[in-house]
């Protein structure tokens, strides 16, 4: 697949640009210590003349004392290269943050140090016992030196006394290796020393945009990174800011600022005498606090790469091919690189005219009702200062901006007591609301009297305010309410009457691949008010699932104006004890498959649905599709582009020999427009839908054609009694005669 746009994750962008960035950085600076005097000169002159930026500029001086970076080789064990350039910017990069996981991964260095506390302590123990000994037995205690003779065994006396002398030398690196870190104390496998991140200095304007940044690293867990100051780090920090002016990591042209604020008393005393020479205001007084704005977030990246070479915007000049306006590309020479790709189908000169056709569905895409269309549809759209601005920034929605949860936050309603009270309290849609008043309002107390086909309809009926952002969390439950209420009654792939929701007291879906929607899994409640008549179960299938979540089962109830969770077990208990509450009340039942859909087993499913699966990225499609051919069940699936649906019908075809149907606007899409890196076309999360045409049976195999019945064939006469009742006399033949 030649876009990714929507199915990487945006923090690997994020990397994959700080890896740019500093590489370029650091090959420009040269070596540490040297003198400034000559190798900037030119770099002053230039920045000189550069245009003034009004806004703030802020060097944070941001010290680590607890995280270290691990690095591997990648799935085999051991120490490697670590994490390179070529794996997030190369051919076929990662998809997801936690494909990374082999390759690098932060690790606590207050483990280690804890443990280093706990051996000293030992050691004073075994000082103190040792004291008393002497006390007792009235003969001195060896010292340490005579304890590790003794220790060792008596044939060996003076390697063990050369043992105690070593240590600068370097001689003793297996005794060194038994104590490189917890790791090994703890008995995990081997692995290298982590690296200590120590300081990290970040260059960033006011709104939050990352302008530079630099890394100073120890080179392995230690005691130094506490102790080491910032008293030279000026030269470090100048090389830093001279660069991020000449070439700004975030966006924009080269420009200087205004006025530059420093986040550390003593850099900003050895800066005093630099940054003049810039032509560059310096704060009276350094930064006391993280931003000078209590608003102050990081923003969202704009920075473009080419669609063949990926360099970064802050390198080159990118421009969009002159006749489709979708592509990006950073000159001449890989334009016509991509327009001649082998094989044909894979060209720019292929997909040219097909992308125009896209571009040209950006103005329908955006056509949303809401007040904030304007801003979150824009090109530039900043969806971290979006989500902070209105307070957006836990439950649910640190699911959409770049923010990891930290150590032990649960990514599912079930991954720890905490969390699990906050669903048992009554209100599914707590997860759903921020750091101000609800967002959802109380469940209406009529049913829906007809079917929603907008959001503005569905808005009006649940009192919403079109100013409220739900519809980007709710775009996934209110897709598959229209699929099940408009799409699949009017499908004529699938000849299945049953899935009429006026007759269908019960449905069973299958969430195929579900990794985010399973995240999200509490929006789902929202199917039970919109079709309040219905029982429904939704199965999430998929590998990337967490692992402990397989075959979990859950019920979510309505009890009057709250809702309960509840355990499979204990549902399947009432019911088969005969204990049901009047007026019939409709459950949603959640069950959990970790596994590729094509190894599932169990009854046959009424509905499957995948959101955004993109059949190219993934190997296990090419199973899971003839899958469904064989189940030959209702399969709907959504994509953020026309690209996508494109590229999943080719490989619908190739796998199963179907292929899907023409895709058609979804009317609950996300209203959020998303990133793309190396091209125009408009993204969103759930902006197509289509479903499976699956291959005709064979002709041995096939149905007869629907029509009128036969005519049924005319029964033969009945045949004449041969048998006699017991009693009966046996004709003779005159008497047969004369009868």
């Amino acid at each position: 697949m030649e876009f990714v746009s929507g199915y990487r994750d945006e923090f690997l962008d994020f990397a994959a640009l700080l890896s740019g960035w500093f590489r370029k950085f650091v090959a420009e600076r040269g070596p540490l210590g040297a003198s400034l005097e000559g190798r900037w000169q030119q770099l002053e002159a230039h920045i000189r003349r550069l245009p003034q930026d009004p806004a703030l500029w802020v060097l944070h001086v941001l010290p680590n004392r607890s995280v270290g970076i691990s690095l591997g080789q990648g799935p085999e064990t051991g120490p490697g290269p670590g994490l390179g350039a070529a794996l997030l910017l190369g051919d076929e990069p990662p998809l997801h943050l936690q494909d990374l996981s082999p390759y690098v991964s932060f690790v606590s260095l207050e483990e280690g140090e804890e443990e280093e506390e706990e051996e000293e302590e030992k050691n004073k123990e075994r000082g103190r016992s040792m004291e008393k000994t002497e006390e007792e037995d009235g003969q001195p205690a060896p010292d340490s030196r005579e304890f590790s003779q003794e220790a060792n065994p008596p044939e060996e006396p003076e390697e063990a006394e050369q043992d105690a002398g070593r240590g600068a030398n370097g001689c003793l690196e297996d005794r060194a290796e038994d104590k490189t870190g917890p790791e090994r104390r703890k008995g995990q496998r081997s692995e290298a020393v982590p690296l200590h991140l120590s300081c990290l200095l970040l260059v960033t304007d006011e709104h939050g945009t990352i302008l530079g940044i630099d890394l100073l690293m120890d080179g392995a867990q230690g005691r130094a990174g506490r102790d080491s100051g910032t008293e030279h780090l000026a030269p470090q920090a100048y090389a830093l800011l001279c660069h991020s002016m000449a070439c700004p990591m975030g966006s924009g042209d080269p420009r200087k600022p205004r006025k530059l604020t420093v986040g550390d008393a003593q850099l900003h005393r050895k800066l005093a005498t630099l940054v003049p020479r810039l032509g560059v205001k310096l704060a009276k007084t350094p930064m006391r606090t993280w931003g000078p704005r209590p608003g102050f977030t990081f923003a969202s990246l704009r920075a473009r790469i080419c669609h063949v070479c990926h360099r970064h915007s802050f390198e080159v000049k990118l421009t969009p091919c002159p006749q489709c306006r979708a592509v990006l590309y950073c000159g001449k020479a890989c334009l016509q690189a991509d327009w001649r790709r082998c094989p044909d189908d894979v060209s720019h000169q292929f997909w040219c005219p097909r992308l125009a056709a896209f571009m040209e569905r950006a103005g329908e895409l955006a056509a949303l009702p809401f007040t904030y269309t304007t801003e979150v549809t824009s090109e530039t759209f900043n969806k971290e200062a979006f989500l902070a601005s209105r307070g957006l920034t836990r439950g649910y929605w640190t699911q959409l901006s770049m923010l990891i949860p930290g150590p032990g936050a649960p990514r599912h309603p079930w991954g720890s007591t905490t969390s699990l009270s906050l669903l048992l309290n009554g209100d599914p849609y707590q997860l759903l609301h921020g750091n101000g008043p609800p967002l959802m309002p109380p469940v209406p107390p009529d049913p829906p009297r007809g079917l929603f086909g907008s959001w503005q309809d569905y808005y009006t009926w649940r009192g919403l305010s079109l100013d409220s952002p739900v519809a980007v969390l709710l775009t996934y439950p209110l897709t598959v309410y229209y699929i099940i209420t408009h799409l699949v009654p009017q499908s004529s792939s699938y000849p299945v009457p049953e899935l009429n929701i006026q007759n269908k007291k019960s449905l069973k879906i299958h969430v195929v691949e579900a990794r985010k929607e399973f995240d999200l899994v509490m929006v789902f409640w929202e199917l039970l008010v919109l079709l309040p008549h219905m029982a429904l179960e939704l199965q999430f299938v998929g590998d990337g699932l967490p692992p402990e979540s397989d075959q979990q089962c859950f019920t979510l109830q309505r009890d009057g104006p709250e809702v309960s969770l509840r355990p499979c077990c204990e549902v399947s208990a009432r019911l088969s004890s005969g204990n049901k509450e009047k007026g019939g009340r409709r459950d949603l039942q959640i069950k959990v498959s970790v596994r590729s859909y094509h190894l599932l087993q169990g009854p046959k499913p009424d509905l499957v649905v995948g959101f955004n699966p993109g059949f190219g990225l993934k190997d296990t499609w090419l199973s899971s599709l003839p899958r469904l051919q064989s189940l030959r069940v209702p399969a709907f699936f959504t994509e953020s582009s026309e690209y996508s649906c494109v590229m999943d019908d080719q490989t619908m075809t190739v796998a199963t020999g179907g292929g899907t149907s023409p895709p058609q606007p979804n009317p609950f899409r996300s209203p959020f427009r998303l990133r793309a890196a190396d091209n125009c076309m408009p993204w969103y999360c759930n902006a197509f839908i289509f479903h499976l045409v699956y291959k005709p049976p064979p002709a041995s195999a096939a149905r007869p054609a629907p029509g009128p019945a036969p005519r049924a064939p005319t029964p033969p006469a009945p045949l004449a009694r041969t048998w006699r009742r017991r009693g009966e006399k046996k004709l003779g033949r005159a008497a047969r005669r004369r009868k």
